[in-house]
């Protein structure tokens, strides 16, 4: 890392106006079982280096797998003529991208040595393992699934006008799933973890064992729940609802391109959008506990990555930049520019999601519900511009005179996401990270991760009319 570092450093050194340098090694190992079968194990890597020039209010990118000297120096040629070009076509452009405080060093994290160490068979073992405990769980059981993930990245950032900075990181993640069937009916459990450091970050919450328990006492169970009453209700939104909601139905409309493109967070900077018991925050810092799947400690354009609140007390108060959009909006970027691999150019995306902790239990706000459900564990779902979602649910569990009493099957979870929050009236002091096992998508991927309290709300229930 300290050539690469080097190498973009001294072709740096001899450029004039502003150009970007960004190193990125990614090497991916995947296992996958299925039906007592190992049927994937592979390894992908891939390097190389992206350029940016920023000239006369545009931009021009350019990429080369070829780590020399010579390459680099073609693709940053390829890159001011591309900006050349753009400038020329530009409207309503920047004259310059603001200073700011970039990031110089080294910013290595934690877990590389301990997955490193960690033997290709070992992985394996875990996936026959674990997918051999769903199979075994019950008789309904008619097929399970189990993969292991893990992305390795190495990063150089260099830029013309100050950022020198270094780091690798680790993600793995785990997903486990489950099919159960009866008299000709299907239900399927799943779940999924993922992070970024070792085996102690990935099974923070749950052992690889629990896990695979848990999605196949799902599948079971779901065979012979009832289908929910559809209409508006109260309910209490486990983490992993909790993040997939502020990730996808909010997040994404107050990151600034989405915002200069007409989002429904566009004018909304000071106004009031959710109780005030809500703050949201966006951070590159895994918060409350390590291992978060979407930390970064430096972004792709070398600011670091520190933690950005969106919502506070109830009140819309930040957007998410890179560093041309924070010079439009005249304030500082918030290192939330990311690529997913070198020949790609960076984007506003999030990192790591969540709605900040309240004061009171779980048990407390389930025995304060006299009508309601309890959701947990996203399957899938929409939201656009508007704030607008709609989320299947995986578990919905009825709540009468301040107790959980039967789990429901085939809930649909939607509304406006500021109404939603708006609507909240209790946040427990209770925090888990749990989307991950994610990836965002916006023109590339991206690792992120999601997740919150227990958090108690309105909103409209899809089931059986």
């Amino acid at each position: 890392m300290s050539d690469s570092l080097e190498l973009l450093r001294e072709i740096a050194a001899k450029e004039g106006g502003f150009v970007e340098l960004r190193y990125h090694a990614k090497t991916s190992r995947s296992v996958g079982v299925d039906k007592g079968k190992v049927e994937r194990s592979q390894v992908r890597h891939r390097k190389g280096v992206g350029v940016r020039v920023f000239d006369g209010g545009g931009w021009g990118f350019a990429s080369t797998g070829s780590i020399d000297a010579d390459s680099i120096r073609r693709a940053v040629t390829a890159a001011r003529a591309g900006a050349t070009a753009s400038a020329s076509r530009a409207r309503q452009g920047i004259a310059s991208l603001p200073a700011c405080t970039l990031a110089r060093g080294v910013f290595d994290q934690p877990g590389l040595a301990d997955l490193a160490a960690r033997t290709l068979e070992e992985k394996i073992d875990l996936a026959i393992r674990l997918e051999a405990r769903v199979r075994g769980a019950s008789s309904a059981i008619r097929s399970a699934s189990c993969s292991y993930n893990e992305i390795f990245e190495e990063k150089a950032i260099v830029t013309t006008d100050g950022a020198a900075a270094t780091f690798r990181l680790v993600r793995p993640e785990l997903r486990v799933s489950a099919v159960a069937e009866k008299d000709g009916q299907l239900s399927t459990g799943n779940e999924a973890v993922g992070a970024t450091g070792g085996w102690d970050c990935l099974f923070h919450s749950a052992t690889g064992e629990a896990l695979a328990e848990h999605a196949a006492k799902v599948a079971q169970d779901l065979l012979s729940a009832r289908h929910a009453d559809g209409g508006r209700a109260t309910v209490i939104l486990a983490p992993s609802i909790v993040g997939l909601l502020v990730h996808e139905a909010i997040g994404h409309t107050v990151e600034a391109d989405f915002v200069q493109a007409g989002s429904v967070a566009a004018g909304k900077l000071g106004q009031r959008v959710a109780s005030d018991l809500v703050t949201l925050c966006d951070s590159g810092v895994s918060e409350h506990y390590r291992g978060a799947g979407g930390t970064i400690p430096v972004d792709d354009e070398g600011v670091i990555a520190g933690r950005t609140t969106i919502i506070q007390d109830g009140m819309l108060v930040s957007y998410l930049h890179n560093r041309e959009s924070a010079a439009r909006y005249g304030v500082a970027p918030t290192g939330n520019a990311r690529a997913w691999e070198y020949s790609d150019q960076p984007l506003i995306r999030m990192r790591n999601t969540y709605l900040a902790p309240g004061n009171r239990s779980i048990d407390e706000i389930i025995a304060d519900t006299s009508d309601g459900y309890l959701l947990d564990g996203p399957r899938n779902g929409q939201a656009d511009a508007t704030g607008e979602f709609m989320f299947g649910v995986q578990e919905a569990w009825r709540i009468q005179d301040g107790r959980k009493t039967e789990l429901l099957r085939g809930v649909t979870l939607s509304g406006i996401a500021f109404e939603v929050l708006e609507s909240v009236d209790a946040v427990s002091s209770d925090f888990r990270w749990d989307l991950g096992a994610g990836y965002c998508g916006k023109g590339q991927p991206a690792k992120v991760d999601a997740g919150g309290p227990y958090v108690r709300c309105r909103a409209l229930l899809g089931g059986e009319q």
